[in-house]
């Protein structure tokens, strides 16, 4: 059991090697010329104006975190519901509380207005 362990510990430190090393030489072997034309903001080729800095709105974020987490509620139940007769009741209960669990805080986003889009 613990070799199994130590196969997966050593490919995770040849990922981090490859990655150090890979952003060391990037580093070392790269030209170096900073210019006054490579700092400024690139804007379609037209001369940028006013500031870089944009505020954007939370409400786009939280939209986008529900997205991913009910995308991600699929990627869990599709599995689940092809093999849904073999794992037998006791997953249906878990599936239904998992479930449950997701609705609820879809009712809470809901409530709050983390859905409404104006």
């Amino acid at each position: 059991m613990m070799l199994d362990y130590a196969a997966i510990f050593a490919f995770a430190l040849v990922a981090c090697a490859f990655a150090a090393v890979s952003l060391i030489a990037s580093q070392l072997l790269r030209p170096s010329v900073p210019d006054d034309v490579k700092l400024t903001t690139y804007e379609c080729g037209m001369e940028a104006t006013g500031t870089t800095e944009v505020k954007t709105n939370v409400r786009f974020y939280v939209f986008a975190l529900l997205f991913v987490v009910f995308d991600v509620e699929t990627l869990f139940v599709y599995p689940w519901a092809v093999s849904a007769r073999a794992v037998g009741p006791v997953a249906l209960l878990e599936m239904l509380i998992f479930l449950v669990v997701l609705f609820i805080g879809l009712v809470y986003a809901w409530r709050k207005g983390a859905l409404a889009w104006e």
